[in-house]
């Protein structure tokens, strides 16, 4: 199967924002009293998932939901099938099915990165099967439909309603667990370390509706996709009902493994709109009666093998937790919180266990450790944004990198959603290169002439030739402010940022700097795919000192720099909650693990922080970035407000 572009896109194949809570003062002018390390809990707190899994029996069952679905439709699908940590449990292929489909356009027709291309519809289903398992938990259950949602230009995405609506919360999450990523896993012959989780995804996360987490007995175990109808985008209008065959079919295929409908997207609000989980019901089935037994439809299609990700048979999933599926429990030696899970090899080992830095001026030990563990315990007072039942702890994961981009330390909730393990790491990679004196000249190492043209826009754009040299410290805020294809934020008529697309060209395929430093790395895997002999490199990016951003950069909140005083030493990346939460989490973990060692470590000086920097506009006094934005009242054992203001 070839990949192609249908046009002459430009793939290589081969209104003053207030400073926000990391500002220097209180509301009265004066400096904030600095608080006193959170106490670590003494017993576990989380609750941690059964673990169940999907067995062969519970696979057919799905497929056979979904192509009696199908049929009934008259729309012959590809149809995936994942458990929790991504492994690729089946893929059917119905006869008739469109073996490809195109991504979204460009609204100006200007196609770039990795808009408009013809992509194998297999690649598509594991894709959206992966995001139903990835951005769901035990306390939410989100679709692709909800990912359209929260990853657009504005949220709520809607043409009437959308004027100054900023971007979606999870604006740019599409481009993560790549299939590049350092962090993610590779499939290999069954029975081997290789089924080992977390999974990539050949196009990252979905936004395109036909995706939904499979559930069993209350217990997230999977996810399923489908592809039919040959366009792979997103939905640009929240207010109308869509009437989508790939969301009935995958919805026919959840039927006996459905989210509880408690935790669904449409029970949860981020502010104060309910999310959208499905505008597919099953009072829209066409089918008439129960779906009948796997062996019955299996003459309407075949099972596929889909290189890189799994062979022509249904095979079982692992159960979450365990370790064969490459998450578990952590041990006491490896991290001191007795609710903290890690990513595991398959024979024991820790992955990524709490190390110093591997740099000029390393993290310590001792260091790394108290940044972790008070980040931790951070997140375990904190109220999550996004599960229920309402007033629930927040879960997340938590990544913390030195300037080589290595990883010191990577430890997660229990519960927490599985695509904040690739994220969290994106986001502290990002501030911590960003933040860096060779940010400019490293992006000017790139291959690619659109990639270092970013770097003389964002130098113009904050008029200062000096941008991107390690004056000023970037939160993963900061960098989505700059990253949107309005600045300010969602105001209609304004610029794009300069590390954004304009808005004429932008669409969740293509971010800016983000889509366009993984624009090769996605080429060169659709063409493994489609049969090539070399699949791309663990190494989202072609700049020189590639270990940096090695699973790529991340445009929405949630991580901040880590300074030892005046220099550089990492960053503390935090992802899976409300983004107010993940900004939290990472900067009091900062706060409070520098406090507790007392070598200096921890954030940046208030001096050098994004939130200094105002960038003048036309008609305007100039907008101020933003280093962290902490939510009220985010605490669950105490009433306490501003947590971060002043500090």
């Amino acid at each position: 199967m070839m990949m192609f572009q249908r046009t002459a896109s430009t793939l290589a194949i081969s209104a003053l924002l207030l400073a926000s809570c990391g500002g220097g003062t209180d509301n009265n002018g004066s400096p904030a009293a600095t608080p006193p390390a959170s106490p670590s809990p003494p017993v576990a707190v989380y609750a941690v998932p059964a673990q169940e899994s999907l067995s062969v029996t519970d696979v057919q069952t799905v497929l056979a939901g979904a192509i009696s679905e199908a049929q009934a439709r008259s729309a012959p699908a590809v149809i995936a099938v994942t458990d929790r940590v991504g492994n690729v449990l089946a893929v059917f292929n119905m006869t008739g099915a469109r073996p490809t489909a195109f991504t979204g356009s460009a609204p100006n027709g200007d196609n770039i990165d990795a808009q408009n291309l013809l992509i194998p519809a297999a690649a598509a289903a594991i894709a959206k099967a992966v995001t139903g398992a990835y951005l769901s938990s035990g306390g939410n259950a989100f679709s692709t439909r909800t990912a359209s949602e929260i990853v657009q230009e504005h949220f709520p995405p809607a043409p009437s309603l959308t004027a100054g609506l900023e971007s979606g919360p999870l604006f740019g999450v599409q481009f993560s667990s790549l299939p590049c990523s350092d962090l993610s896993a590779r499939f290999g012959a069954a029975g081997t370390a290789a089924l080992i989780g977390p999974k990539r995804s050949p196009l990252g996360l979905s936004a395109d509706p036909g995706g939904f987490p499979l559930y069993k007995n209350g217990v997230l175990v999977g996810g399923v996709g489908v592809m039919t109808d040959g366009e792979y985008g997103s939905d640009p209008n929240i207010i109308d009902i869509d009437s989508s065959d790939e969301e009935f079919i995958a919805l026919a295929g959840t039927a006996a493994f459905n989210a509880a409908a408690n935790i669904r997207a449409d029970r949860i609000t981020v502010d104060g709109t309910l999310l959208r989980y499905s505008d597919a019901t099953p009072a829209g089935f066409k089918r008439s009666g129960a779906a009948p037994a796997f062996a019955a439809l299996a003459g309407l299609g075949t099972l596929v093998a889909v290189r890189g990700y799994n062979l022509a048979t249904i095979i079982a999933g692992t159960a979450y937790g365990t370790e064969a599926s490459g998450i578990r429990a952590s041990t006491s030696a490896e991290f001191a919180n007795p609710d903290a899970f890690v990513l595991t090899d398959g024979a024991g080992t820790d992955r990524y266990p709490v190390r110093g830095g591997t740099d000029s001026a390393p993290i310590t030990i001792a260091e790394a450790r108290a940044l972790l563990e008070e980040a931790f315990t951070i997140m375990s007072r904190a109220r999550a944004q996004i599960r229920q039942p309402l007033d629930s702890r927040a879960q997340v994961s938590i990544s913390l990198v030195d300037t080589n981009g290595a990883v010191l330390g990577l430890v997660r909730a229990p519960d927490a959603p599985l695509f904040g393990t690739d994220v969290a790491l994106q986001k502290a990679r990002t501030v911590m290169f960003l933040s860096s004196a060779s940010a400019g000249t490293e992006l000017q190492t790139d291959p690619s002439q659109d990639v270092r043209d970013f770097v003389p826009r964002f130098r113009t754009f904050l008029n200062d030739p000096a941008a991107l040299t390690g004056k000023t410290a970037f939160g993963d805020r900061s960098i989505g402010n700059l990253a949107r294809p309005y600045f300010p934020d969602g105001e209609i008529g304004r610029p794009n940022g300069p590390l954004s697309r304009p808005i004429g060209q932008f669409s969740p395929f293509s971010t800016g700097l983000q889509s366009a430093l993984i624009l090769q790395n996605l080429a060169e895997h659709f063409l493994f795919i489609a049969g090539n002999p070399n699949d791309t490199a663990q190494r989202c990016t072609r700049i020189t000192n590639s270990t940096k951003l090695a699973n790529g950069i991340q445009i929405f909140p949630g991580s901040v720099p880590i300074y030892r005083g005046s220099q550089l030493v990492g960053g503390l990346g935090v992802s899976g909650d409300g983004i107010d939460q993940d900004d939290m989490i990472s900067f009091l973990g900062a706060l409070n693990g520098g406090l507790r060692v007392g070598t200096g470590i921890g954030n940046a000086d208030k001096a050098i922080r994004a939130d200094r920097l105002v960038i003048p506009l036309s008609n305007s006094p100039g907008v101020r970035l933003r280093f962290v934005s902490c939510p009220f009242a985010p605490f669950l054992d105490t009433s306490a407000q501003n947590v971060c203001e002043g500090r």
